[in-house]
């Protein structure tokens, strides 16, 4: 009996112990951290044994293989461990490829990609197939090929579920953009994380479909190096092409092979120039898994805005509160306030990444009367805004922020949550970040 070794107890990797107990491996899980009573209960539920607090030796070094959750970076000591005694290193995503034989249509991206997912997912599903949706969103990958069974699957990678996978192939693969974002797990090179990016490409064939942003200039670099198989369709906001999708007369256009499917801006569920971009990618996805256009510009228009995503809390006043929790980037954060209308009372901080917030000065001194850094050091923020912006605060909780955001906004300001960092100094992670202040804002 193989012994597959999983490493981390979160979602991720209690859905690879899962799968590994289904396909009959001696399957043991070990997590550094605590586990939750949740996964711990799951654990229990399939028997897998388990340890939390520690990583015990020789429990893992004897693995045949080790199933690594994304969060661990490459540099943990265990990890170099396990590397140097030369056992074999794959994530959730490699090990559930290799028991699923549905098609894949696979997602990522530095920004935009859990909006391109969900409407992709929401255009298959409202068609009537039988679509999973995971990865980085939802129930993990690995769990479901191990309990469900779907003849398609929609998955949001990140790059560091990509970083880990080899043999995995997606049948239709989209890059949203890419920008720069986590270099601090990249040792600080641009150039590294691209190319994690574009693992999602691997093994592709001609008969897939790789979709992009021909727009991005970073993309179409590294495009430019690559040899690749599979059939390019672009989309673009600046110019006509001949199959992919783009933009013309306030209409978004789709060609694929022979067809054309076309529908009005202001018809798109969402709104703002970057979600024009998500909306095409997900109307090329479905094209070329052959959904009719009259699913296509129904699907579009009838489409939920993601929670922490620009997600429309409450107006109170009229001014209206808006969860963009999930804006852990400066790029994420400057589609924010581009499409805003109204003045801004903008709500930041957090860990940062190596952030450069320049580009995010000329929207600021445009549209933010007030500025509220929520986290443990906000100096950069200072450093980066004092004298740009009107005025700037510092609290240490999401309630605090929502209170000084009511008392400086005034009727027809936007308060707006766009962090531009990661969540972890104040809290467990952008979900719990975004609730905390949606929270904050109906108690006021």
């Amino acid at each position: 009996m193989s012994r597959l070794v999983v490493l981390g107890g979160g979602e991720s990797g209690v859905g690879s112990a899962v799968l590994a107990k289904v396909k009959g491996f001696d399957v043991f899980l070990s997590d550094m951290g605590k586990i939750s009573e949740a996964y711990a209960a799951m654990l229990d539920k399939w028997e897998i044994p388990y340890e939390q607090g520690k990583h015990t030796e020789e429990l893992i070094l004897n693995a045949d293989e080790v199933v690594k959750s994304p969060g661990i970076p490459s540099t943990a000591p265990m990890v170099r461990k396990i590397a140097e005694k030369g056992i074999g290193i794959i994530s959730e995503i490699e090990f559930a490829g290799r028991y699923d034989s549905a098609k894949k249509v696979c997602i990522t991206g530095s920004n935009g990609k859990t909006t391109t997912t969900s409407l992709i997912y929401h255009l298959l599903k409202q068609a009537g197939l039988n679509v999973g949706l995971g990865g980085n969103i939802g129930k993990s990958y690995a769990l479901q090929v191990a309990t469900e069974n779907y003849d398609i699957y929609v998955l949001e990678l990140s790059s560091f579920q990509l970083d880990n996978v080899y043999d995995f192939k997606a049948d239709i693969a989209i890059i949203t953009n890419i920008t720069p974002d986590h270099l601090d797990r990249y040792d600080h090179k641009m150039e590294n994380y691209v190319k994690s990016k574009f693992r999602i490409t691997r093994n592709m064939s001609s008969d897939d479909c790789f979709i992009f942003c021909s727009d991005d200039e970073i993309t179409i670099r590294h495009l430019d190096q690559i040899v690749m198989k599979a059939q390019k369709l672009p989309f673009t906001q600046k110019e006509e092409v001949p199959q992919g999708a783009f933009v013309k007369d306030d209409r978004m256009i789709v060609r694929y092979k022979e067809d054309e499917c076309d529908m009005y801006l202001q018809e798109l569920a969402l709104g703002g120039k970057h979600n024009v971009y998500n909306s095409m990618a997900a109307a090329l996805a479905a094209k070329a898994m052959d959904i009719d256009n009259e699913a296509i510009r129904s699907g579009l228009a009838t489409f939920k805005a993601v929670e922490h995503r620009l997600e429309k809390v409450l107006s109170i006043k009229d001014v209206l509160y808006i969860n963009d929790s999930k804006a852990t980037n400066v790029d994420a954060a400057w589609y924010a306030l581009e499409c805003q209308t109204r003045p801004v009372v903008w709500i930041v901080g957090g860990t940062d990444k190596g952030n450069d917030y320049a580009c995010l000065v000329p929207l600021a001194q445009e549209k933010v009367k007030a500025m509220i850094c929520m986290g443990l050091d906000n100096t950069k923020f200072h450093e980066s805004f004092e004298g740009i912006v009107p005025e700037i605060h510092d609290v240490t909780s999401a309630q605090d922020a929502v209170r000084l955001a009511h008392d400086l906004a005034q009727s027809g300001d936007v308060v707006l949550l766009s962090p531009c960092c990661a969540s972890f100094d104040l809290f467990k992670n952008y979900e719990d970040r975004g609730r905390q202040f949606k929270e904050a804002v109906r108690n006021l």
